[in-house]
């Protein structure tokens, strides 16, 4: 049978680090032990998560045109994909027997005869190794979050700023001299009392206020500034309210002034906080798609209908409680014994040692980078010295190469995290689902909503069928759980 080897990094540093040709070097000699004749090898530099992979789909179309099988040999499964959305296309050639898929070190080997243990266990490599990609997001979350609490903005500058970067290297936002006095004097005018959005408007393009389209600012622009706390010295942001680190273009005593102007003396009472029902806004009609939404029925009894928004449904209620019977059974499901927990565990201890290695060929392609930069600071220097270059080009060159740096320090921080997370995430995953039904059960609303939207996915009421689906990694859990007692991973091709 013909072969193609599929040999990936997620980016140029580690196809800088020599990777690929190690990836195609075991490739090949398994290939020959196996007895395939290489066809073709495609040494790929792309994310495995990304929405288009355009190099991994000219091996699909190839497979797809092709008249004969193809083995597809890979050196593990996270060299292939780290989501799911490619194991249904795969799927489907195995199916037709267009294409034998070989995953070198967990010696798994996929065909149209493969047996349910086999298919799991690709399952299960997928979903892991999907959980190493969560775990990297999650390291970058909370960097996120804990720059923010230091008073450090991310994304774009606001009007009136603009990016920079500091003496340290450090990425910082600045007052922008074309605009920032414009902003200052918005404010002032604004807070006088004598000046209504139309008006501050004209004012504002009479002085010859621009954005930096060169068009006169928006009445919209102009009250979405004035709501804007930055300008005060205060950040609103999705972990709280924080103040920041640059320069303010208005006083915390105008811009409270500006607020009070913009909302009047005869605000209205704000209204009763909601009930909190535990399904609302999970579940949409099966039938029109509409949302199926709550209500209260003889001030004691929660029923959920579609709105019928579109005029076609007929209107169905149904019990809160009849609707999280299901839900519940399905926690059982999902649930695994402390033993299964375990098998699973180290299973992916070894047929995960390839993530440790991927770590590693990062890890090893920054400091490269790291060391690469230095030495380009020190030549740079010394060219400055030499008076091949001036002190301007010096100094930006020398901040775009410390600005790097930072981030390469961040990267590896990063990346060192998720190796020591990544069987801890997995096992504390498992755990939960083993906890899933107890926890519910013993939670407030708040926190009923928050384990739900995390078990399940695209709840959909078929009159008064409740239709479930679940997220990953829960689904190839209760697959899992269905499997035979007997069934052991291990035994099944457990060499190339």
């Amino acid at each position: 049978m013909k072969a193609i080897l599929l040999a990936r990094v997620s980016s140029r540093e580690q196809q800088e680090g020599m990777s690929i040709p190690a990836q195609e070097r075991r490739l090949r000699e398994y290939a020959e032990r196996k007895g395939l004749e290489v066809d073709q090898v495609f040494a790929i530099t792309e994310s495995s998560t990304k929405d288009t992979r355009k190099e991994f789909q000219k091996i699909l179309d190839q497979i797809k045109k092709s008249r004969e099988p193809f083995a597809l040999v890979a050196d593990t499964i996270d060299r292939v994909q780290r989501s799911f959305k490619e194991s249904t296309v795969l799927d489907d050639l195995r199916k037709e027997g267009k294409v034998e898929i070989h995953f070198m070190r967990e010696g798994l080997v996929l065909n149209g005869k493969s047996n349910s243990s086999d298919l799991l266990r690709w399952d299960m490599g997928v979903m892991f190794a999907r959980s190493y990609v969560l775990q990297l997001s999650d390291n970058i979350k909370r960097s996120k979050e804990q720059s923010a609490r230091n008073g450090v903005w991310m994304g774009l500058a606001p009007t009136g700023y603009m990016h920079t970067v500091d003496e340290k290297g450090d990425k910082a936002i600045i007052p922008d001299p074309s605009l920032a006095p414009y902003i200052r004097k918005m404010f002032e005018l604004y807070a006088t009392g004598n000046y209504s959005l139309a008006r501050l408007q004209d004012e504002l393009t009479e002085m010859g206020a621009r954005t930096k389209k060169g068009k006169v600012f928006a009445n919209s622009q102009i009250n979405k500034i004035l709501k804007k706390p930055f300008y005060c010295g205060i950040m609103d942001t999705k972990y709280g309210v924080v103040e920041h680190k640059y320069e303010q273009l208005t006083t915390p005593a105008i811009f409270q002034q500006v607020q009070a102007i913009i909302e009047g003396y005869q605000a209205k009472p704000h209204k009763t906080k909601a009930k909190p029902f535990i399904l609302k806004g999970m579940i949409t009609c099966a039938n029109c798609g509409c949302v199926v939404t709550p209500e209260i029925k003889k001030q004691r009894y929660v029923y959920y209908s579609c709105t019928n928004g579109k005029k076609n449904c007929q209107r169905v209620y149904v019990r809160e409680e009849e609707l999280l019977q299901p839900l519940l059974e399905y926690f059982d499901r999902i649930a695994l014994s402390e033993e299964q927990i375990e098998t699973i565990t180290q299973y992916l201890r070894e047929i995960h040692q390839s993530e440790s290695k991927f770590h590693q060929d990062s890890l090893k392609a920054l400091r490269s980078e790291q060391d690469k930069l230095q030495r380009r600071v020190s030549q740079i220097y010394d060219d400055k010295l030499d008076g091949l270059i001036d002190e301007k080009v010096y100094l930006e060159k020398v901040r775009e190469y410390k600005a790097r740096q930072v981030e390469i320090v961040e990267e590896m921080k990063r990346h060192e995290v998720a190796d020591q997370n990544f069987h801890v995430t997995a096992n504390m995953v498992l755990t939960l689902a083993a906890r899933a039904k107890e926890l519910f059960e013993s939670s407030e609303v708040d926190e009923k909503r928050q384990l739900l939207n995390f078990v399940f996915q695209n709840l959909k009421l078929d009159k008064k069928t409740l239709l479930i689906h679940t997220h990953e990694p829960f689904t190839t859990m209760m697959l899992y759980k269905q499997c035979p007692t007997n069934w052991r991973w291990r035994e099944s091709n457990s060499r190339p």
